[in-house]
């Protein structure tokens, strides 16, 4: 004896017969007959309708997640640019022949405008500042 294999109805279907039943013209149980469908299942698919309709118009307008422009090839282009200005600075004139615990540290980082790109509005819980730092010179 073969195991009956599970039907899988796709989107559309589903939502074809949960309007059906939201509009009301026919009973759920003629409505699942009609489709070959169990009543508990367009019940299932009416209250899933119902439940979802209020986000139906929400993507359209309004604030952007705070995380919309960490789409990689943005981060990957953010990345490069990084490099490139790494690259520079260690072949700039200041840096040259110079150890690293000869280089006095103490300068203020902006952590805010390095850690975003120019366009980016910044998050939303206001972690905006300027942190300070200071290498630990060697004994001598």
């Amino acid at each position: 004896m073969s195991a009956a294999k599970r039907k899988v109805y796709g989107a559309a279907f589903k939502g074809k017969v949960g309007l059906e039943a939201i509009r009301g013209l026919k009973t759920i149980n003629e409505i699942a007959q009609e489709h070959g469908v169990h009543p508990a299942q367009v019940g299932q698919w009416k209250k899933a309708i119902l439940e979802q309709v209020g986000t139906l118009f929400e993507g359209k307008r309004g604030p952007q997640p705070i995380y919309a422009h960490s789409d990689p090839e943005h981060l990957y282009s953010e990345i490069g640019r990084l490099k490139v200005e790494l690259d520079w600075l260690k072949k700039s004139p200041e840096c040259d022949g110079r150890d690293s615990a000869d280089v006095d540290r103490t300068e203020s980082v902006d952590l805010y405008s390095t850690a975003v790109s120019p366009g980016w509005s910044g998050p939303s819980h206001g972690l905006r500042g300027a942190a300070t730092r200071k290498a630990v010179g060697r004994g001598g």
